[in-house]
């Protein structure tokens, strides 16, 4: 298992979310790259399996609120994702801007940007994409750049399964948790929303070795309590507002 310590190394990290959300179509490469521009050290994305078995970076189960196309997106080929305009609903700028694979965005960025993989999974059973993500981390050589999380417990202990040497994140929320299925399990970080953290919340993750990775965080003066408290990884929208008020902070 690689020490987390090489990738934040005493560090409150800032990871772009969806890329850099705020100022270009989220989960797309223009996003990821200016993020990048910006001075994230990371990126967070999601990830879900087309039709086919392909890979694509993309937030929701369907394509309806990112593009001019409908359905869900493990109905569609890659073919027809790659066809729909993933731009316009942000900006006319970036009108015919595509939704990514997953390779398309390592190889953009994945030697540049520690990046968080998030596995979008509903069920008990798995559609191949644990094993997918797998191929795709091993296929660009970035075992050490990468986190994985998930809000299923299930797809986080498939993934350990397959590929253990790289950490793990359990990612939840005060309307959405199941930590306790993850109770007895080893894995690496949490990754609360962050009005669940304070002071007691970081006694604990640190009694337990936990990194704390939060989302979404936009107001500077939240991301410098966090940085105070100890939080290891901040992801924001805005990942230069949220440099700025951790950098110009000390704990």
């Amino acid at each position: 298992m690689l020490p987390l310590e090489n990738i934040y190394q005493g560090r409150t990290l800032v990871w772009g979310h969806r890329g850099a959300r705020a100022y270009a179509p989220m989960n797309t490469i223009p996003s990821f790259e200016l993020a990048l521009k910006r001075g994230a050290d990371g990126v967070e994305l999601d990830t879900h399996l087309t039709k086919d078995g392909k890979l694509i970076v993309l937030h929701d189960f369907t394509v309806d609120s990112t593009t001019d196309g409908k359905g869900l997106a493990k109905d569609l080929t890659l073919a027809e994702i790659k066809a729909l305009d993933a731009g316009s609903t942000f900006s006319p700028e970036y009108k015919g801007t595509r939704i990514p694979t997953l390779d398309e965005v390592f190889e953009a960025v994945g030697k540049k940007l520690f990046i968080n993989v998030e596995i979008k999974s509903e069920s008990q059973e798995t559609d191949g994409v644990e094993q997918a993500v797998a191929d795709c981390i091993t296929r660009h050589n970035l075992t050490q750049s990468v986190i994985i999380s998930s809000f299923n417990p299930l797809a986080l202990k498939r993934y350990r399964a397959i590929q253990p040497e790289v950490p793990i994140g359990y990612l939840y929320s005060p309307d959405y948790n199941f930590s306790s299925q993850m109770e007895g399990f080893p894995h690496e970080a949490r990754h609360p929303q962050d009005q669940m953290i304070d002071a007691a919340y970081m006694d604990w993750a640190k009694q337990h070795n936990f990194r704390v990775n939060t989302w979404t965080v936009n107001d500077p003066v939240r991301a410098t309590t966090l940085h105070k408290l100890g939080v290891d990884a901040i992801i924001t929208d805005k990942p230069d507002v949220i440099i700025e008020a951790v950098r110009g902070t000390s704990r």
